[in-house]
């Protein structure tokens, strides 16, 4: 998928530790989101996130200006099994999901994280599913007001804690 002036591709493997390194500095700024001290482990996911991509039917998907140079990511997720959420949100039938976007905040209100998405859902659609899940947190109200824009609904029956933090289940119907 491509705008004016950037494109959606697969990441490289040469590319993993940018995009983990771009994926922990987003988080880490998040204003009300648990600091690396508080969820270490999860910063660890995002420092290593090209790992999940040896999940099957798993994509780490990134926006690159006409230069090549990264300024968002996304991880797409074919099977949700590997979605690896606390919640129901495994266990959904005939459904993909994406997690952990980040823009580079350098490179926001340029609509990064909207064609990410809209990368997302297309690959969902050929897959022929009947639905996209995602999860957002308070401090993500940008991106949660995005979804909402793109379609995604809450649906709270996705909802869960991680350790004190309340995760926010989205859905959007195929």
């Amino acid at each position: 998928m491509t705008n004016q002036e950037h494109t959606i591709r697969n990441a490289k493997a040469n590319e993993f530790e940018e995009i983990g390194k771009l994926m922990v500095l987003v988080y880490s700024q998040l204003e009300g989101f648990p600091k690396e001290s508080e969820q270490p482990n999860y910063y660890k996911m995002l420092a290593n996130i090209g790992d999940l991509t040896t999940n099957p039917d798993t994509e780490l998907l990134v926006a690159v200006t006409s230069d090549d140079k990264i300024v968002g990511g996304v991880v797409y997720f074919g099977d949700m099994q590997y979605y690896g959420s606390g919640g129901i949100a495994t266990k959904e039938k005939n459904t993909s999901g994406f997690r952990l976007l980040a823009v580079n905040p350098m490179n926001r209100e340029q609509g990064i994280g909207k064609l990410l998405i809209k990368d997302c859902i297309e690959k969902a659609k050929e897959k022929k599913q009947q639905q996209l899940i995602i999860h957002s947190t308070m401090a993500m109200q940008t991106a949660w007001k995005m979804y909402e824009r793109l379609g995604f609904k809450r649906s709270e029956d996705l909802d869960f804690m991680q350790g004190e933090l309340p995760v926010f289940g989205f859905r959007l119907l195929l």
